[in-house]
């Protein structure tokens, strides 16, 4: 039974993402599926439409025979502001969308969480939910959401989190996935601590897991693969990048864009292909979240490109050991952590391509007296092998974790919140459309999330006391 996940991209970058995000998945399912057939692995993403009909109808996936007629993506396209969603409706991705699958509006938020969450997201509400209903109702079964969106605007973050709310209450059966970018400390949007301390409480409360991305540590990858492309004087464009690489034309982030959707492939290819080992994102949040607010996972990649970015840098291809080595290094992160140096709550790790679980677990076994792992979960590893490796490399893989470092983020994150909040700066714009109460709320709401967070992974093994037994009379 195809298994489908529903795409909602919320503002610039969560629409930015979720553009190069298209144009890898159809990249990815055609060189797989080089027939132009539409079979269950397409039906994840993609709706085979029949445009001769009077309304269109969908084609059903059948026994995987049918022709493609006219792919639409499962996807809802929201922003405040007009370009970003025009730009890719004109462009080559434009017949993925009908009108019906956008939502635009043309002032944008001002950078405001509020003006996005408190009066965008009420006066849109009915025509969300249409937006919404719409792909939901054309699933078999649909397994989840997954939400893009950034914390340091005003739409992603504000207009993003009041949809993560009402994918909550409207179905509440469908696992909620954010893929949130941070910002980071030299952010140029000076509102940004609010609005991101704002969005960590509702994440926190409503999602079932998010995966934080930051642009930092996307810049410093892409940068990695820059380095190692000149040192091999190979081309300095990168599979990352978009069609216009290296023109004068080409989107400054998408190389960064690229990055972060390679994740989402990775993530979802057991939910597309067949495999030894396959992980359901269900499966995800049933091992790497052990308490509810604890869904905060940390996502790290290798190889981070092709080998056209990293050129043979050994003269041969990389070895598996290596592989798994680099998704527990800093510099494979998507956040700007060192898990190494915290607590493993729980880890996964998703390989795609032809590997043996034997080798699967003689890595692990070689990792795991360097990684330290809470002691209530010693052994938290799930393992995953998707058959189908990512175009233009013979295997890759995921590494997920749960990992207490995420804490020095949320700490950095209410630091930058404090040295504003404390002053009142720019606190008039938001209490036009909210109380000032829910700043208490949100910061109230993370710090107890920084506490359990440390709480949990700090606890160690209570060691019974050990008492003197009574000798009686004995000693006489």
């Amino acid at each position: 039974m195809p298994r489908e996940l529903i795409t909602i991209q919320v503002g610039q970058c969560g629409n930015q993402i979720g553009h190069r995000f298209w144009e890898l998945a159809l990249r990815e399912h055609a060189t797989c599926n080089p027939t132009g057939l539409f079979d269950e692995a397409m039906s994840s993403f993609f709706r085979n439409v029949d445009n001769r009909s009077n309304p269109p109808r969908d084609i059903p996936i059948g026994d995987g025979t049918a022709p493609i007629s006219n792919l639409k993506a499962r996807a809802v396209l929201v922003d405040m502001e007009e370009g970003v969603v025009n730009e890719m409706r004109k462009g080559r991705l434009g017949d993925l969308f009908d009108a019906q699958q956008l939502l635009t509006d043309v002032s944008g938020s001002g950078n405001n969480w509020a003006h996005g969450h408190h009066l965008y997201g009420p006066q849109y509400r009915d025509n969300l939910l249409d937006s919404i209903r719409r792909p939901v109702e054309a699933c078999e079964s649909l397994q989840s959401f997954l939400l893009l969106q950034s914390l340091g605007g005003g739409t992603g973050s504000g207009l993003g989190c009041y949809i993560l709310n009402l994918l909550e209450d409207e179905f509440p059966e469908a696992y909620r996935f954010a893929t949130s970018v941070f910002p980071s400390e030299d952010d140029d949007v000076i509102t940004s601590p609010y609005n991101a301390l704002l969005s960590l409480a509702e994440l926190t409360e409503h999602a079932d897991a998010v995966f934080p991305l930051e642009n930092q540590a996307l810049m410093d990858m892409c940068s990695l693969i820059q380095a190692r492309s000149n040192q091999a004087n190979n081309q300095p464009a990168s599979l990352l990048s978009g069609p216009n690489a290296g023109k004068s034309r080409g989107k400054a982030f998408d190389s960064m864009n690229g990055i972060a959707a390679n994740m989402l492939l990775h993530l979802t290819s057991s939910v597309r292909f067949e495999g030894p080992l396959n992980v359901d994102l269900n499966e995800i949040t049933t091992n790497l979240v052990p308490f509810p607010r604890l869904h905060f996972l940390l996502a790290s990649l290798s190889p981070l490109a092709a080998p056209r970015d990293v050129a043979k840098l050994a003269g041969a291809p990389r070895a598996v050991d290596q592989v798994f080595t680099e998704v527990f290094s800093r510099e494979h992160q998507l956040m700007k952590v060192d898990p190494r140096k915290a607590t493993y709550l729980a880890c996964c790790l998703l390989m795609r391509g032809k590997m043996s679980i034997a080798d699967m677990n003689r890595n692990v076994m070689r990792l795991r007296p360097n990684l330290r792992m809470v002691h209530w979960n010693p052994d938290g590893f799930k393992l995953g092998i998707c058959s189908k490796p990512p175009v233009g490399v013979p295997f890759s893989l995921l590494g997920l974790v749960n990992n207490s470092c995420v804490v020095t983020s949320f700490r950095t994150m209410q630091d930058r919140f404090a040295r504003l909040y404390k002053r009142k700066v720019y606190l008039h714009h938001y209490l036009q459309y909210m109380e000032e109460g829910a700043f208490a709320h949100a910061s109230e709401t993370v710090q107890g999330l920084v506490h359990e967070y440390t709480e949990r992974a700090s606890v160690y093994p209570v060691v019974p006391e050990r008492r003197l037994r009574s000798m009686g009379m004995h000693f006489l």
